[in-house]
Formats: C-alpha cells, sequence, structure tokens
C-alpha cells in the first residue's frame, strides 16, 4: 500500500514539475532557435496561425484609432482603410511565417556586420547572435497561460509573448506590441 501512495506521489509531482518546467523549457528553445537562426526549429515553439491572426487585429485596431472617428462617415476614409487593412494583413501575413522570420534574422545579421558588433572584432567573424529574450521577464498569469515581457527601449512598453500549452508542448500563441492607440 505504501508502495502505491509513493508511486502515486512521484507521479503527480513528476506532472507538475513537467507542467511548470514547460514554458520555461519553450522560451529557452525559442531563444536558441533564434540565436542560431534555425526557422525549422522556431516552428516547435511558435503557433503561426494565431501570431498572425493577433497581429493582424492589433494592426487594425491601431490603423483604426489613428484614423479617428471621422472614418466611418468619409467614403474615402473608409477607402484608405480598407486599403491600408489590406496592405498591413498582407505585410503581416508575410513577415509571420518560418521564412519570413528567416530573413528578419538574415537582416540582423547584416545591420550587425553594419555596425561592425562582430565576435573576437575579426571582420570576417561570425555577428553577435539575436538575442532578444536575454533580460525578458516571465510568469505564469495562469495556470495554462505564460507571458514574457521583453523589454524594447526606454519609454517604450514592452513587447508580450503570451504562451500556452498545446498537447504537449507550450507555444507561442499572441504577441503584443503594445501599440498605442492614441493620434
Amino acid at each position: 500500500m505504501k508502495k502505491l501512495i509513493g508511486i502515486l506521489v512521484a507521479l503527480v509531482l513528476t506532472v507538475v514539475a513537467w507542467w511548470f518546467s514547460g514554458p520555461y523549457l519553450a522560451v529557452h528553445g525559442l531563444s536558441k532557435a533564434i540565436e542560431q537562426r534555425d526557422t525549422a526549429r522556431l516552428e516547435r515553439y511558435v503557433d503561426f496561425p494565431r501570431v498572425r491572426s493577433s497581429l493582424r487585429a492589433q494592426l487594425n485596431d491601431y490603423l483604426v484609432r489613428q484614423a479617428g472617428p471621422d472614418v466611418a462617415s468619409s467614403p474615402f476614409g473608409a477607402l484608405l482603410y480598407g486599403l491600408g487593412d489590406q496592405l498591413g494583413g498582407a505585410a503581416v501575413d508575410t513577415m509571420v511565417t518560418p521564412t519570413g522570420i528567416g530573413a528578419m534574422l538574415q537582416g540582423h545579421v547584416l545591420w550587425k556586420r553594419g555596425r561592425n558588433e562582430l565576435q573576437g572584432g575579426d571582420a570576417f567573424g561570425a555577428t553577435e547572435p539575436a538575442r532578444p529574450l536575454k533580460n525578458a521577464e516571465h510568469q505564469f498569469e495562469a495556470l495554462d497561460r505564460f507571458v514574457v515581457d521583453v523589454q524594447r527601449g526606454p519609454g517604450e512598453p514592452p513587447m508580450r509573448a503570451v504562451l500556452e500549452p498545446q498537447g504537449l508542448r507550450w507555444k507561442v500563441v499572441d504577441l503584443q506590441l503594445g501599440m498605442s492607440g492614441s493620434p
């Protein structure tokens, strides 16, 4: 009887440890995938369709707030808003893919090379890897919601990456850019 209780307690503790370590392991894997510019591995940690949907909604909200309340009353304003929505949505759909992220990471390499931020100061050496999650703060908001706050710059709100469990893995399902809506 004591062995059975011991086994059940060990099993429960293992499941709890797995659950609470899952998002930390996902953030670590995501960070390594970004540093190594491994877009295939990045797909393991990001739910791209949900992130695209979220970013499109944020962009639409931002455009409506910037346009002001007079957009709906003006046919020209509504036309411009529709055009902005289509162009912005197409940009989000293109960039928030493994290929788009790979292109941005390659742009990061060119930027670092142009600024002479190279490992060891060698002109032919590798660039310093991207480490956007280096000083990130993370916490559980709920048992099934983990948030990573990434500081962008002084005076700017942090970008938030929201992770949720999907099957046996935790994945980024939302990026909250903190775009201000006041015109």
